[in-house]
């Protein structure tokens, strides 16, 4: 059985530690219960700090679907007799104090020896040794183990164009990741530019000093050309984790769900909402998997040959898809599909969109924190298999992607690497489940190592 984490049981994402000095009487911590349920707050844990002759201490984890809701509690507790809030924490912003990441040197340095070894004078061997070798760099330095995480802060999940500054903990996010699940050593890097120039000359200047580069959090359709002139310039992969990680697992995800339904692939037809970064490489890992009837809706209706406002990578989405010719309006798209897919913004799709999809529909509103549609309501209209932004998430197929790459030695992270990934993902979900656990590392070191074979052969 799938286990949520309580962020997705309790529908929040704000919790808050409240320090609370308790008077040592009956009903004192039940009456603080009782405010924290009257604002619809959800009580986690509670754990006992001190206790003197009179009160106890105790700290009180709450979830708040609101997190002005916190303002608001403290006074209510505060006015009950024998009750006091002494302290509040912010569980999630504590969390990121000082950031997600650090940088630990992989030897010890305990002498002058070491410290001689690794850096003045034994160090100067290492840099004559690259001069006369290039290709030594590889081993002889951190780049085997190294992904640049670059960002210009223009289309953060859920939050939009937020700039640099503000995207950086997601950037340090990605490396904590990176780091646990498989040993790659990831940079944050935030540009204040949304130059496309400007970003691929900043990239293709720091290049050396990395195994791979993943962007991250670009906006389409400057993230397109940002990837394509990087991919033709540079020898190391470079790869829109929100493009293609994100494509890799709802492929993953769909391939037991046609399982589950008893569904071919070409015999299956999928509309998809968003032709953005995740929308436009979601669409052509379908494809190269075996659909072949899929219609993509934008801002301005269904992408078709012949659609006057779109830009030139719209077009090459309109040149594959939507063979019929579609061009009504979202209510159209919907009717007897199989698959429906959102990349999009929250509440677009409503039930009667859902009831009108084929028997046995499959739906995946991804969009983050809220979907197109509930999961719940998709399923009340009728969808057979339903998941949402947290179960589909790009955190289950970049760490494998890039490990596999850098172990290859890759040039680049191909298609053929891409389904490698998806297959075995698909391959490691149990008890019928879409996807395996996020968590289990062994999950990610399998993922490497088909994305590596696949690299290799």
């Amino acid at each position: 059985m799938y286990e949520k984490s309580l962020q997705e049981r309790y529908k929040s994402t704000n919790i808050f530690t409240l320090r609370c000095e308790i008077a040592d009487k009956p009903g004192k911590l039940s009456s603080l219960v009782a405010v924290v349920a009257d604002i619809n707050a959800q009580l986690d844990k509670i754990e006992s700090v001190s206790i003197d002759p009179f009160n106890k201490v105790r700290d009180i984890t709450i979830f708040c679907q609101n997190p002005h809701d916190i303002k608001t509690i403290i006074p209510k507790i505060n006015a009950i007799e024998g009750l006091r809030v002494i302290d509040v924490i912010d569980e999630v912003l504590d969390s990121h104090r000082r950031g997600s990441i650090e940088t630990k040197s992989r030897m010890a340095i305990k002498n002058l020896t070491d410290l001689r070894k690794v850096y003045t004078p034994g160090v100067a061997l290492v840099c004559e040794k690259i001069v006369e070798e290039p290709n030594a760099a590889w081993d002889l330095t951190g780049i085997c183990d190294r992904v640049a995480i670059v960002s210009d802060g223009t289309a953060v999940l859920g939050l939009g164009d937020i700039g640099p500054s503000a995207s950086l903990p997601v950037m340090e996010g990605k490396a904590a990741i990176f780091a646990e699940f498989v040993g790659i050593s990831g940079v944050p890097i935030v540009l204040d530019t949304k130059d496309p120039s400007e970003i691929i000359n900043h990239i293709s200047l720091m290049a050396h000093t990395f195994g791979a580069i993943q962007l991250e959090d670009i906006a389409a359709p400057a993230c397109f050309e940002i990837e394509e002139k990087l991919r033709e310039t540079l020898d190391i992969p470079v790869f829109h984790d929100d493009q293609h990680a994100t494509a890799t697992v709802v492929l993953a995800a769909l391939i037991n769900a046609l399982k589950q339904v008893n569904k071919k692939a070409s015999e299956s037809r999928a509309v998809i909402i968003g032709a953005g970064a995740a929308g436009y490489a979601i669409t052509k890992i379908l494809l190269e998997f075996g659909l072949k009837d899929i219609v993509v809706y934008d801002a301005g209706g269904a992408l078709y040959k012949g659609r006057k406002d779109m830009n030139p990578y719209l077009e090459k989405l309109a040149d594959i898809t939507n063979k019929d010719g579609v061009t009504g309006p979202l209510e159209e798209g919907f009717k007897g599909r199989d698959i429906f897919i959102g990349v999009a913004r929250a509440n677009l799709v409503n039930k009667e969109m859902i009831a009108s999809m084929a028997e046995d529909a499959i739906v995946f509103p991804l969009s983050n924190p809220v979907g197109e549609i509930s999961v719940e309501d998709a399923s009340a209209a009728g969808a057979k298999i339903t998941a949402d932004g947290r179960t589909i998430n790009n955190a289950l197929a970049f760490p494998g992607l890039f490990r596999g790459a850098l172990d290859a030695r890759a040039k680049d992270i191909t298609a053929k690497m891409q389904l490698a990934a998806s297959n075995t993902l698909a391959e490691l979900a149990i008890n019928g489940r879409l996807l395996p656990d996020m968590l289990d590392t062994g999950v990610h070191s399998s993922v490497s190592k088909a994305v590596q074979a696949a690299a290799i052969d």
